[in-house]
């Protein structure tokens, strides 16, 4: 039997990630007492072939206090599963919050919305480091969280690893789920092309002047070939996904377009999937 219990913060996309499993065939549940897991687990164990998913969050703050009693019940009972837990950062909690007028579960008359989020962030801090899957949600779109934990699940089933490629701008931050980080801002740049400027990493010109600088290549073939050296130690180690993130100054030419001969390059690996993500490409 297959369970995955699905956690995280408030507006971090639990529903979406729920949903997304949902459709790839699980038994989902949503806000389940954590004290009922063993006696909901123990039910589908005549049935070794199902799927089941499991939401449970802040909103069961009472029952979160047993949680680690029913952990422990699921382990005695013989039933593997894993934790998927999901984050993002404040500011973009707060926006979440305030664009959908939803109220977040710890606030109340004395409880602001950011004092909310810090001390849910604290209360499920143990369940956290208990997980073996983490996303932050932060950057993500829906659509590109449902993809992720299709992918990340599908990986932790035994499937191909699951390797992510992202490109970003280093003026925005580092991807804070990144793996590896390779900085290609000392490669030329087409943002000093008056012609190019106003184009990304994608279009046909860029692609073309990148393509055309010696340096340009030699990297994209060196990362590639650290890669290709490296990951099938991590694979060799059970590591079910890694995220490489290339990074140039503002995230929309050079990190551009090396990511996407990386995830061109790297795809033709049968034993591993690629998933390509533009983070600061509008």
């Amino acid at each position: 039997m297959d369970l995955t219990i699905v956690s995280g913060l408030s507006g971090s996309g639990k529903t979406v990630a729920l949903q997304a499993l949902e459709d790839i065939g699980y038994y989902c549940i949503d806000n389940l007492p954590a004290n009922l897991l063993p006696h909901f687990a123990s039910s589908l164990m005549n049935n070794p072939d199902s799927h089941a998913a499991v939401g449970i969050d802040i909103r069961n703050r009472h029952f979160l206090e047993s949680l680690s009693d029913s952990l422990n019940g699921l382990k005695q009972l013989g039933i593997e599963f894993r934790i998927l837990y999901l984050y993002a950062d404040e500011d973009t909690l707060i926006r979440r919050f305030s664009e959908t007028r939803r109220r977040h579960p710890l606030t109340n008359t004395s409880t602001s919305l950011v004092d909310g989020i810090r001390q849910e962030h604290q209360l499920l801090a143990s369940l956290a480091h208990s997980a073996r899957i983490e996303i932050d949600s932060s950057h993500l779109t829906p659509h590109e969280l449902r993809s992720q934990v299709r992918n990340l699940v599908g990986a932790q089933d035994g499937t191909a690893m699951m390797l992510q490629v992202v490109s970003f701008g280093h003026k925005h931050g580092n991807p804070s789920d990144a793996d590896f980080v390779f900085d290609v801002r000392c490669l030329p740049n087409p943002y000093w092309q008056e012609s190019l400027r106003q184009q990304t990493g994608i279009d046909q010109d860029v692609i073309n002047f990148l393509k055309s600088t010696p340096a340009t290549t030699k990297m994209v073939d060196h990362i590639f070939a650290f890669l290709s050296e490296w990951l099938p130690a991590y694979k060799a180690e059970n590591r079910s996904y890694i995220t490489v993130a290339i990074g140039c100054t503002g995230g929309l030419h050079r990190s551009v377009y090396v990511a996407e001969q990386l995830a061109g390059k790297l795809a033709d690996d049968s034993t591993i999937q690629v998933q390509l993500r533009h983070r600061d490409l509008i």
